[in-house]
């Protein structure tokens, strides 16, 4: 696709990036889609964790609709430690902070003697089962990714199972990693296992919740998907995440649901 982005960000130094045409919401072509931001904030966290620790979760909060131009990014301590830390990271968009991030890392060790059942992930599909929302043939984000559905799908309501493939790089010039590749598409499981039409109803996630037992070893990530709506105007998308070895982690965001 010659005229793919270099990445979804331009880094400008001293923090601050320019977000490419990759980040474009599907509802405001101003705007990003949250799967970027995600992986940037918990990518720049990672940076400042030592090299025996790795993230095991990340929530990350909305604050509200993120523009598509310069934002700059900020990283502090919360609680420090040897074993375990906490870190939180702000995307800031003039002088407007329009997402925040709290990241747990945990020191890794020597193997335990069991590690639990492995998880069957379904076999890679053929491709030509995307892209995600077929009817936005020119929507920056599913463009930057390469979606190919084990069940489920486009014009299919519930839940869904889709093998991903980032295209790009997280940030131009760096080599993009299994926690950029798994956290830019954590943010879709709502969008991929609707229940009820998007163009007719809002399903608005304000925070999203990822809790990673380990990260890709290639560059497939598989998200199965599911939605559970309550009777008054909330709900739960979740995602089971895997790569073709075995199980990686899970994926949770509280919805809002309105009638656009």
């Amino acid at each position: 696709m010659s005229d793919m982005p270099e990445a979804f960000y331009l880094p400008l130094g001293e923090g601050r990036y320019e977000p490419t045409r990759a980040t474009e919401s599907p509802w405001d072509s101003g705007a990003q889609h949250g799967g970027p931001p995600t992986a940037l904030l918990a990518h720049v966290i990672d940076g400042t964790a030592g090299a025996d620790m790795r993230l095991a979760r990340v929530s990350v909060d909305f604050l509200g609709p993120i523009p598509r131009h310069e934002v700059r990014v900020e990283v502090s301590p919360v609680r420090p430690g040897r074993l375990i830390s906490l870190s939180e990271a702000r995307m800031i968009a003039g002088d407007r902070t329009v997402v925040v991030a709290r990241a747990w890392h945990i020191a890794t060790g020597p193997p335990p003697p069991v590690t639990g059942e492995r998880l069957r992930p379904p076999a890679l599909s053929e491709p030509g089962t995307g892209p995600l929302r077929p009817d936005l043939a020119g929507w920056g984000y599913g463009r930057a990714i390469e979606w190919r559905y084990t069940h489920g799908g486009h014009g299919t309501l519930g839940p869904a199972g889709v093998w991903t493939r980032v295209r790009i790089p997280l940030i131009a010039g760096e080599k993009i990693t299994g926690l950029a590749r798994t956290l830019i598409v954590a943010d879709s499981a709502n969008g991929l296992s609707a229940v009820l039409p998007m163009q007719e109803w809002l399903s608005i996630p304000p925070t999203m919740t990822a809790t990673l037992a380990r990260v890709p070893a290639g560059e497939w990530v598989h998200m199965a998907a599911r939605t559970r709506l309550s009777d008054d105007g909330l709900g739960i998308a979740h995602a089971t995440l895997c790569d073709p070895d075995d199980h990686l982690g899970e994926v949770t965001q509280p919805l809002l649901v309105r009638k656009r």
